[in-house]
């Protein structure tokens, strides 16, 4: 298995409202080159079309890697990522391994939901 492949993913939401002035206030395509930088050397960062739950805008879901699987980590989903900070603990939680090797920050339990299995099957299959 490629170091690449060893990482985890962090999918990032930018389809019908997630990533475009439907949610004000917010340079979405910052958003996504920060946690491009911020991860370059510890995940696999992924924008995606819309996930389907757009009432959550932004959207992002970190999956584990197979080492955080193994450990019992399952993908997050958060949603309503609205904000630098929440972008910031997103990255340093995923760069410190993320699901299953890292605690989350408690402020991301803020942001965590879970969507339906017909989403979650669509996402982390």
């Amino acid at each position: 298995m490629s170091d690449r492949a060893a990482r985890p993913t962090v999918t990032v939401c930018r389809g019908c409202c997630c990533g475009t002035p439907k949610v004000p206030r917010l340079d979405h395509a910052a958003q996504l080159r920060e946690l491009r930088a911020a991860l370059a050397d510890s995940a696999h960062v992924r924008a995606v079309d819309c996930l389907d739950v757009c009432e959550r805008a932004n959207v992002i879901v970190v999956q584990p890697s197979p080492d955080g699987r193994r450990a019992g980590g399952r993908p997050v989903w958060l949603g309503l990522v609205n904000d630098r900070d929440a972008t910031a603990d997103i990255a340093t939680w995923t760069g410190a391994g993320g699901p299953g090797l890292a605690e989350p920050p408690g402020v991301l339990d803020l942001y965590a939901f879970q969507p339906s299995r017909r989403v979650r099957e669509a996402v982390e299959d």
